[in-house]
């Protein structure tokens, strides 16, 4: 876990670099430049430095934040190396404005619930492959030894099982409905047998989202609990040039490179524009 300062510096990173990127600016002096603003206290100067000095070299930013494990999560890189792959549908600009919204929940204090839940939707959202996603999700600090074996159980069993149901039966709310029934029916109380990761809270949401389409789930705790929304990038606008216009653009351009070819071998002759001689061109 790093220090506030970190995460506040990273969102900015991630943000800034997203933005530059679509405005056109070259990736290795978009780095170069936040790495001079970014907080001079901070690590990630010297991270931002390492990061353009591979960018340089290799050309990825996933193989940089695979080294700097002690700076960027295993998730973070997930996100960009999926990012960068080729013939992949997942854009950049997605993976970064992911990791700003990230590191601004770590900022203000995450919990591992939250951040778990909010990584899932990240897979969700985006169907990236939750065989590496949930590994890369494991292998971050703030979860414990309960936790890490828990999101293998859910790598094993994300499709067949909802989430609801698995964080469901996770959480202090499954254990009191099921002491409620065995009252009723008379039957001892059953005590807990796993470890309960989620709250009570968390554990009546997943219980009221049983059996209905995932994303209400994550609409449900994001308004109740204030969990962190995934973005959804827009496309950006195609261009409003009409193909009309575009060919008219192409023939000034001819236009002028025969001019250029004309001055150059010897000047142009300026009669030909006078208004007087048309007929006479036109008769010739």
């Amino acid at each position: 876990m790093l220090d506030r300062e970190e995460y506040i510096e990273q969102a900015y990173l991630f943000r800034s670099f997203g933005e530059r990127i679509v405005a056109g600016i070259a990736a290795q002096e978009a780095l170069v430049a936040i790495g001079q603003e970014v907080l001079a206290t901070s690590k990630l100067p010297m991270a931002v430095g390492y990061l353009a000095g591979e960018l340089k070299l290799v050309g990825t930013l996933s193989t940089a934040m695979a080294r700097l494990r002690h700076y960027f999560t295993p998730f973070q890189t997930f996100v960009i190396a999926t990012a960068e792959e080729e013939g992949g549908r997942f854009d950049m600009r997605t993976a970064l404005a992911m990791l700003e919204r990230e590191a601004n929940y770590r900022a203000e204090g995450a919990t591992p619930q939250g951040l778990f839940l909010f990584r899932f939707e990240c897979l969700s959202r985006n169907r990236l492959d939750y065989a590496r996603g949930l590994a890369a999700i494991a292998a971050d600090d703030i979860f414990d030894a309960a936790w890490k074996a828990w999101i293998e159980i859910v790598s094993r069993q994300v499709g067949l099982i909802d989430l609801a149901d698995l964080v469901y039966v996770r959480s202090p709310e499954y254990w009191r409905v099921e002491k409620r029934d065995a009252i009723v029916a008379g039957r001892a109380a059953p005590e807990p047998d796993r470890a309960i990761l989620f709250g009570d809270k968390e554990g009546r949401i997943a219980r009221a989202n049983r059996g209905k389409d995932p994303l209400f789930f994550f609409a449900a705790l994001q308004r109740q609990l204030g969990y962190p929304s995934v973005p959804r990038v827009n496309p950006l606008a195609p261009s409003s040039e009409s193909p009309a216009l575009l060919a008219r653009r192409l023939e000034r351009l001819e236009m002028r490179v025969k001019l250029l070819e004309e001055e150059s071998r010897g000047g142009i002759d300026l009669a030909r524009f006078d208004p007087k001689n048309f007929p006479l061109a036109r008769d010739e």
